[in-house]
């Protein structure tokens, strides 16, 4: 590892950029979603019941979840935790997380809650002096209503 204040800046822009994403799907502001993704993002999406899918770039995270969202009057995604390494690889504009997640969500047709947890495995590279999501990986842990738990994903690369 480098120098630890540098670390301490680029864990911070990290969690921000995390911070972002949250803040961007909890008011449903697709288009913001241009200023957190690389254009050639890859996202990796694995809610378990239903095949994998796989997208590539803002525009279609944004699309995706504006679509899986759409049927909630109230949907909240709350960060749980995150763990951040930077100086991946011996790369000073790399850096992954595993990022713990929640979501509170009300349905419009039913006024029934829910909660959804998952776990995503992020790739982040610097560009132009700032921290962008370079690749996500998702996969769901569990979802009430149904009481559904699922394997945590193994993941090469993520401690």
């Amino acid at each position: 590892m480098g120098d630890p204040a540098q670390e301490t800046i680029d864990y911070i822009a990290v969690t921000r950029l995390q911070a972002a994403y949250a803040d961007v799907v909890n008011r449903r502001s697709w288009p913001e979603l241009d200023e957190l993704f690389l254009p050639d993002a890859p996202v990796h999406v694995d809610t378990v019941t239903s095949p994998p899918i796989d997208l590539v770039g803002p525009k279609a995270v944004g699309d995706f979840i504006g679509v899986a969202i759409e049927r909630f009057e109230f949907f909240e995604f709350v960060i749980l935790n995150t763990r951040v390494s930077t100086d991946v690889d011996d790369d000073p504009d790399a850096a992954r997380a595993r990022l713990f997640m929640c979501e509170l969500r009300q349905e419009a047709a039913t006024g029934h809650w829910t909660n959804a947890f998952g776990v995503y495995h992020d790739d982040y590279r610097r560009r132009d002096g700032r921290w962008w999501f370079a690749g996500r990986r998702y996969q769901s842990l569990a979802r009430t209503g149904r009481g559904e738990v699922f394997d945590f994903p193994q993941i090469p690369g993520f401690d």
